[in-house]
């Protein structure tokens, strides 16, 4: 049954720990989640903005936290308190039933933040020209 979230090479039960326990999560609320839809925690603002609901948080902060830090459900739902764990444990869900889409998603969010950095150190704002000229003085001042 729980197949479909195991990686090709392994079986159900030899999964990772992280997904062994959303296993045992799914596995304890199944009549509970079949009550409740997926969609329910979300707020679909645009195909490129996804919240959950009551909260300003993006999927793609928990996710990334999970996929790329290999955060647990636990430590994510600590690191930000106006989210519960149920929260965190339905994105993942959520990124598990929806993984090619959510993934690009992901992917397109890491290179949109990486075009705004460039495009932030090619025009810098007269802010922080003002603290690279006050770093670089303070630099030269060290040096004498």
């Amino acid at each position: 049954m729980w197949g479909r979230f195991a990686s090709p090479q392994k079986r159900p039960n030899q999964c990772d720990c992280r997904h062994n326990i959303i296993h045992r999560f799914l596995a304890e609320d199944y009549r509970l989640s079949m009550t409740i839809q997926l969609d329910d925690y979300f707020l679909f603002l645009s195909p490129d903005d996804i919240r959950l609901k009551g909260t300003r948080i993006g999927i793609e902060t928990i996710l990334y936290d999970y996929i790329y830090r290999s955060r647990t459900p636990e430590e994510i739902a600590r690191t930000y308190p106006s989210l519960s764990l149920e929260q965190v444990y339905a994105t993942i869900l959520y990124y598990l039933h929806n993984k090619e889409q959510i993934s690009q998603y992901i992917t397109d969010w890491i290179e949109y933040g990486e075009q705004m950095r460039v495009e932030q150190n090619r025009n810098p704002s007269p802010v922080r020209q003002r603290l690279q000229a006050m770093k670089a003085e303070k630099a030269i001042a060290h040096e004498s």
